[in-house]
């Protein structure tokens, strides 16, 4: 087991991340990390089956359709997809995931289930949290979401 800086810092060790659920709602989870990591100097690819682009690049519908295949993919969905988004990683041999939950449980993208899922098939799994806390020159928003989900007890403690 890992602490979850340490699991978020081997994660965003990876160059080449796929972020799923991102739409044209620039102001959406998804959106703000995609920015973020593709201005950190990530490779990064929108996958959404419902957009053809998405901050003016390709979107595409699906994990398996992205030329290039990620190395590790932040899920941004509803709880309900991501069962199935990790059935893909599996399939496609992409073993670094994170879930992200924002400050609240409604904006929560973890499954319980497809957190099992990941243990079961040898996937790393960070179910909670948001890349933007751990990535190198977070903004001031996101180091105090991270203080605050650390004090509350939202964050895991070990991944």
């Amino acid at each position: 087991m890992s602490t979850m800086k340490e699991a978020a810092n081997e994660f965003l060790a990876h160059k080449k991340i796929a972020i799923t659920g991102v739409s044209h709602n620039q102001n959406g989870a998804a959106n703000l990390i995609y920015r973020k990591l593709r201005s950190a100097g990530y490779k990064v690819n929108a996958v959404n089956p419902n957009t053809t682009t998405v901050e003016g690049d390709v979107c595409y519908s699906n994990l398996k359709s992205i030329p290039e295949k990620p190395e590790a993919v932040v899920i941004v969905n509803k709880p309900t997809t991501t069962y199935q988004i990790v059935k893909d990683c599996a399939a496609l041999g992409i073993n670094n995931v994170w879930m992200h939950n924002g400050m609240n449980q409604s904006g929560s993208s973890v499954s319980e289930e497809a957190v099992k899922f990941c243990h079961e098939h040898n996937i790393k799994v960070i179910p909670g949290g948001c890349p933007m806390m751990y990535i190198q020159h977070a903004d001031m928003g996101h180091k105090m979401m991270r203080w605050m989900q650390n004090l509350t007890g939202n964050l895991p403690k070990e991944v």
